[in-house]
C-alpha cells in the first residue's frame, strides 16, 4: 500500500465467533471514511487458544488491507492495543475493540468530528445495554473515582474506542510505562480532545473477556499510574494512627492517677488489630508502587511478536 490517511487498530483475544461480521462491518466504515481505500485495519492476536489466528490469517490472504500482528502469548488488552499503535501507519489512527460493542459505523463521524482541528475524539458512553446493574454501577464509580485522582481528570464513562491524530500516537509510543492505561495516557498527553456520545451495545456474540478480576488489575494499573493520591492516603492515616495512639497514652496515665484503671484486654486487643491493620494498608501501598518501579526497572520489552503479516506480503519477529 501507499499513502495511509487512516488505520484501525483493533485486539482480539478468542473472538472466532464474532471476527468476520466485526471485519465486515469494520470494512464498510471504512470505505465510507476513506473511499479511496488509503486505509489499514491492524489485528492484534493477543494469544488467542481458539481458531481466531487462522481466521485473521485468511483475511490477510484476501485483503492487502489487513495486517495481522500476532502475539506469542496473551499480554493483556491494554498491551496488545499498544503493540497495535506501534505498527499504525495511519494519519489517523482509530481504536476500537472486536466484540461489536462499540460500533465501527460511527467511524465517518469521528473522522468528520477530527476535521473541526481536533487531536482526540473519544467515544462516550451514553448508555450501556447487556450488561450486569454491577458492571454499571462499578463502571460509573470507577471513572467517577478516577476522574477526581487523576491529573490531569480523565473523562467519565469512556474507554479505549478513540480516534487519535499521527502526533498523539507517536507520542504513546514513546512513553515507555509497562503497566499501561491508555485512556489515562491519552488524557496525559494533552492537546484538543473531545467527546462524541454514543449508545454502546452488547456483545455480538461469545463472552467477555474482562473478568473481575481483570477489572480490578486494571483499576490498581490507572490508579497508581496517574496519581499518587493512595500514597497521601497512607501518610494521612499513619498521622490519623498516631494521634490515636497518643490520646490512648494520655488516657492510660490520667487512669493510672486519678481513676480505676480497668482490665481492658479486649480493647487493647481490637487496637492492636486496628493499628496492625493500618500498617499493613500502608505497607501495600507502597508495595504496589515498589512493584512498579521492579517491574520498570527492568526494561523488558511490552510485548513479544511472533509476526507481523501486512496483506500476506511481509512477515517477521521482533519484540515490541
Amino acid at each position: 500500500m501507499g499513502t495511509v490517511k487512516l488505520s484501525i487498530v483493533a485486539p482480539c483475544y478468542n473472538e472466532e465467533e464474532v471476527i468476520s461480521e466485526f471485519y465486515r462491518r469494520l470494512s464498510d466504515s471504512c470505505l465510507d471514511a476513506v473511499p479511496s481505500g488509503e486505509f489499514e485495519m491492524i489485528f492484534v492476536n493477543d494469544g488467542s487458544i481458539d481458531s481466531t489466528p487462522q481466521i485473521l490469517l485468511d483475511l490477510t490472504r484476501n485483503d492487502e488491507r489487513v495486517v495481522f500482528v500476532d502475539l506469542f502469548r496473551n499480554h493483556g488488552h491494554q498491551l496488545a492495543v499498544s503493540a497495535g499503535l506501534m505498527q499504525a501507519q495511519g494519519d489517523r489512527v482509530m481504536l476500537i475493540d472486536a466484540d461489536l460493542q462499540d460500533p465501527p459505523e460511527l467511524l465517518p463521524d469521528f473522522m468528520r468530528k477530527m476535521n473541526e482541528g481536533f487531536d482526540v475524539v473519544y467515544g462516550q458512553r451514553i448508555s450501556r445495554e447487556g450488561e450486569t446493574t454491577f458492571k454499571r454501577s462499578s463502571a460509573a464509580l470507577f471513572y467517577r473515582f478516577m476522574s477526581r485522582l487523576s491529573s490531569p481528570p480523565i473523562p467519565v464513562d469512556t474507554g479505549d474506542f478513540r480516534l487519535l491524530t499521527r502526533e498523539v500516537v507517536e507520542q504513546l509510543n514513546r512513553m515507555p510505562e509497562s503497566h499501561r492505561f491508555i485512556r489515562g495516557m491519552v488524557a496525559w498527553i494533552g492537546g484538543r480532545q473531545t467527546p462524541l456520545q454514543y449508545e454502546r451495545a452488547s456483545r455480538f456474540a461469545g463472552e467477555t473477556k474482562y473478568t473481575l478480576s481483570k477489572m480490578v488489575r486494571l483499576a490498581f494499573d490507572a490508579i497508581t499510574g496517574f496519581s499518587d493520591a493512595p500514597l497521601r492516603l497512607a501518610i494521612m492515616m499513619s498521622v490519623a494512627a498516631t494521634v490515636v495512639a497518643l490520646s490512648m497514652i494520655v488516657y492510660v496515665i490520667i487512669s493510672f492517677f486519678f481513676f480505676e484503671p480497668a482490665p481492658g484486654w479486649t480493647s487493647l486487643g481490637i487496637i492492636m488489630l486496628v493499628f496492625s491493620a493500618v500498617q499493613l494498608f500502608c505497607i501495600g501501598i507502597l508495595g504496589e508502587y515498589v512493584g512498579r518501579i521492579f517491574v520498570q526497572a527492568k526494561q523488558r520489552p511490552l510485548t513479544h511478536v511472533r509476526a507481523i503479516i501486512r496483506g500476506g506480503t511481509q512477515s517477521k519477529h521482533g519484540d515490541t
